[in-house]
């Protein structure tokens, strides 16, 4: 039965060896293994608190990412519309370019088309006038061949310059 109820003195020495360690451990322990408990607890929170920020950090960044992406879509969209218009642009002014250039080369081509066909029916007229004047003055040489048939010829046309002004 001593393991239950053990001796006095005993049981007086391990009280006071466990006031000892007690008062030990409350002096110079547990301040120790408290201030270990509250700087882990204080590191933890502070490590979660840094996890918050950093996810808060990276969501920003994300929307913002996103944000400077669409504002680059949206700029290429207009780049793009910008030089489709200017592209059109430059096509209509060339297409009408080319038509003002067909067109004066068409009226040059026509002016130079009638100044031609003029100098080709002046030099035509000059030729037919000068053959004229050719066959003419063959013809009156055959038949003025003679003095007989010039005198009748300067006689007939008095009479028809005569007759004609009476």
């Amino acid at each position: 039965m001593d393991l239950f109820m053990p001796a006095s003195g005993l049981l007086f020495w391990m009280t006071i060896v466990f006031l000892v360690v007690l008062f030990i451990l409350w002096k110079w322990g547990f301040p120790v293994i408290v201030k270990m408990v509250n700087d882990r607890k204080t590191f933890i929170d502070d490590s979660l608190r840094k996890a918050h920020e950093a996810n808060e950090k990276l969501a920003n960044i994300q929307k913002e990412g996103e944000s400077i992406l669409q504002e680059a879509r949206d700029k290429q969209a207009q780049i793009l519309k910008e030089a489709a218009a200017t592209r059109d642009a430059i096509v209509e002014k060339a297409h009408e370019k080319a038509r003002e250039e067909g067109n004066r080369m068409i009226e040059e081509a026509k002016a130079e088309i009638e100044n031609q066909k003029k100098a080709a029916i002046g030099d035509i007229r000059s030729q037919v006038a000068t053959l004229s004047v050719m066959v003419s003055e063959k013809i009156l040489r055959e038949k003025l061949s003679s003095e007989k048939a010039q005198m009748d010829y300067i006689d007939r046309m008095l009479d028809e310059v005569t007759s004609s002004n009476h």
